[in-house]
């Protein structure tokens, strides 16, 4: 079984260390019938830079990131089984959980949620999971 690279122009590419050169990642990875999202997080599209430092518009703009990942992937937030939550401040567990859960929309999914240093200045959240498309 091949696995077929998903790119999104709606999300950034992330692993990046240098913004002028290639990452070493994909933005996900379909294999068989599941979608397999890389780590995003509360960066802006195009300029590949935080957009803000509020934890609130951190969490909107990485589940922008993911939900644009799955929907190039042909998947939808109803399609994901597990999410992995990285947050900088553990502190902002509470905010960050009711962003979420308006994403959500009602649906649910398996997930964990640790405390953590995310790689890149200023990154406060970061999410991965993973998608069943059969």
């Amino acid at each position: 079984m091949p696995k077929i690279l998903v790119q999104s122009a709606n999300a950034p590419t992330t692993g990046f260390t240098d913004k002028s050169a290639p990452s070493p990642l994909a933005q996900a990875i379909r294999a068989g019938d599941f979608l397999y999202v890389s780590g995003q997080g509360p960066l802006d599209p195009q300029t590949k830079e935080v957009v803000s430092d509020d934890i609130r518009e951190q969490a909107r703009q990485t589940l922008k990131n993911i939900v644009s990942i799955l929907e190039a992937g042909g998947a939808n937030l109803s399609h994901v089984v597990n999410m992995r939550v990285c947050l900088r401040n553990v502190a902002d567990f509470a905010t960050f959980n009711e962003v979420f859960r308006e994403f959500m929309q009602g649906e649910k999914v398996t997930r964990t949620c640790i405390g953590g240093t995310p790689h890149r200045a200023r990154v406060n959240v970061e999410i991965d999971c993973v998608a069943y498309l059969g």
